[in-house]
């Protein structure tokens, strides 16, 4: 198994990344969607079904329609980044590591998580930043035989240039996420997603 990860921008992407891979063949227990909601934007995406996050993971098909990982969407909170809508593994670990008060709290949880599966620390603490600045992550654990097909799709929904947004943030004075750091306000959140709107 690999780890394929993406940051959107544009949740709509992210979600339509999620059906994507869904569709390719990616069980949705292999999927996590975590997105920002500090302006309680995705509500409505949110199951009333969903008791928290990870709810809904491989819910399969049903009547004919896929019912995926995105019905399971459920709130929660990350320090530093603020409510959030999230489901699957990703979200899952995050949850437990903020109801079990592990040190690092459910952020820790994410970046652990994250290089945990393989994924560089560098490149999670920019995935948490993105996150915290209203981004959406999508991470999939994929079979060798679908990194190629998973990737693609991940591009083709326009995940963000992770480099680029990195030197975009290190040219602001970032260094790394920062859980104490207050939550971005709705009013910030637009400011940055202006700056990378084409």
């Amino acid at each position: 198994m690999r780890t394929v990860t993406g940051l959107f921008d544009d949740y709509a992407e992210a979600r339509d990344a999620v059906r994507d891979l869904e569709a390719a063949g990616v069980p949705s227990d292999d999927i996590s969607i975590v997105a920002n909601n500090s302006g309680d934007w995705y509500s409505t995406d949110r199951s009333d079904a969903a008791e928290g996050a990870g709810t809904g993971a491989g819910l399969g098909a049903a009547g004919g329609g896929v019912v995926g990982l995105l019905t399971g969407l459920g709130l929660m909170a990350i320090p530093g980044v603020g409510p959030v809508v999230a489901a699957g593994w990703l979200a899952s670990t995050a949850a437990g590591a903020a109801a079990g008060a592990v040190a690092g709290g459910a952020a820790g949880g994410i970046i652990g998580s994250l290089t945990d599966s393989g994924v560089d620390e560098d490149d999670a603490q920019v995935y948490a930043e993105g996150v915290r600045r209203g981004g959406t992550l999508v991470t999939a654990r994929v079979d060798d035989s679908l990194v190629l097909k998973a990737e693609q799709i991940l591009q083709q929904r326009n995940r963000v240039d992770l480099s680029g947004r990195r030197n975009a943030y290190t040219e602001e004075g970032w260094s790394r996420f920062d859980e104490n750091a207050a939550p971005y306000t709705v009013d910030e959140i637009d400011r940055e997603r202006a700056r990378y709107r084409m």
